[in-house]
């Protein structure tokens, strides 16, 4: 394979990747190929992926480089974005099922390193996960003065106690509204201008639960403590105060059950813009 560029003669065979790894060496072969096609970008490609040694780093790196301002420096963000995730075995697991979901979901997506490098939706995810494992171990000033920092660059306010699960999809995450206390199951989609608010003052849980599976349209607001059911779907723009039973759709404002999904995880469909057209009528549908 060609050398890359004066600081770069690396190859597939120069890469140690391990055998369990298979995301990370999707993106180094992704990558190499990427930086011959395009070989004025060789010297980005270099310093972003193909000098680091893993996922890890490379996350790292691109993370500290998109946040970093004149008092935070990209050298002390990448230390703070590698210990939360070296120190966390969680993070590492979900930031490859995160990525997997990017890719495996976003029709606009074409490869893993596309995801690592450019999707907003991916970073501001992934820059929570390490805000909350900050949180969690008492460094709350520092992990709010990152929030603020992410809600800054991305546009994206995800309250770092809210808790996230795995393979979750923020697609294009531009205007997103997490609260502290929300909860979000593996594998949902949220798409872009979600709220997951609260209603009011009171103390204990005041924020939605997103059950497994789901999908939440464009521009909704869910508010409360209330349950998005597992592989329910909120159609865009909804204003839901109620609790949403699994496999439905809702829609409108306020929201209200207009039909049963056939398919059993709607967050993997790329129909975003599902109508009752495409559900079970709720008088025909049997659990």
């Amino acid at each position: 394979m060609a050398s890359l560029n004066i600081h770069s003669s690396r190859s597939l065979n120069d890469v140690a990747v391990p055998a369990w790894d298979t995301i990370w060496g999707s993106i180094i072969a992704e990558t190499m190929l990427e930086a011959e096609k395009e070989p004025i970008l060789s010297s980005f490609l270099y310093a972003s992926i193909l000098s680091h040694d893993c996922l890890e780093r490379a996350l790292g790196f691109v993370l500290a480089n998109r946040l970093q301002d004149p008092t935070l420096l990209a050298a002390q963000l990448m230390d703070i974005f590698y210990y939360a995730m070296m120190n966390d075995s969680g993070f590492q697991h979900a930031i490859r099922q995160d990525i997997k979901a990017f890719k495996d979901r976003d029709t606009a997506c074409a490869s893993y390193s596309w995801t690592l490098l450019y999707l907003k939706g991916y970073h501001s995810l992934e820059s929570y996960r390490a805000v909350h494992v900050l949180w969690n171990q008492g460094r709350k000033l520092l992990a709010l003065t990152l929030q603020s920092r992410i809600n800054e660059v991305f546009a994206v306010d995800i309250h770092p106690a809210a808790k996230i699960g795995e393979g979750a999809l923020l697609d294009h995450a531009i205007g997103l509204v997490i609260g502290e206390t929300a909860i979000v199951g593996n594998k949902v989609c949220l798409m872009q201008g979600v709220t997951l608010g609260g209603t009011g003052k009171q103390t204990g849980y005041r924020h939605p639960k997103v059950e497994q599976g789901a999908h939440i349209g464009a521009g909704a607001t869910i508010l409360g403590n209330i349950t998005v059911g597992e592989g329910a779907m909120v159609a865009a723009g909804s204003l839901v105060l109620k609790d949403v039973p699994p496999f439905s759709m809702v829609e409108g404002n306020p929201a209200k059950v207009v039909g049963y999904l056939e398919e059993d995880d709607p967050s993997t469909t790329t129909k975003h813009g599902k109508g009752i057209q495409d559900c079970l009528p709720v008088d025909a549908y049997h659990q």
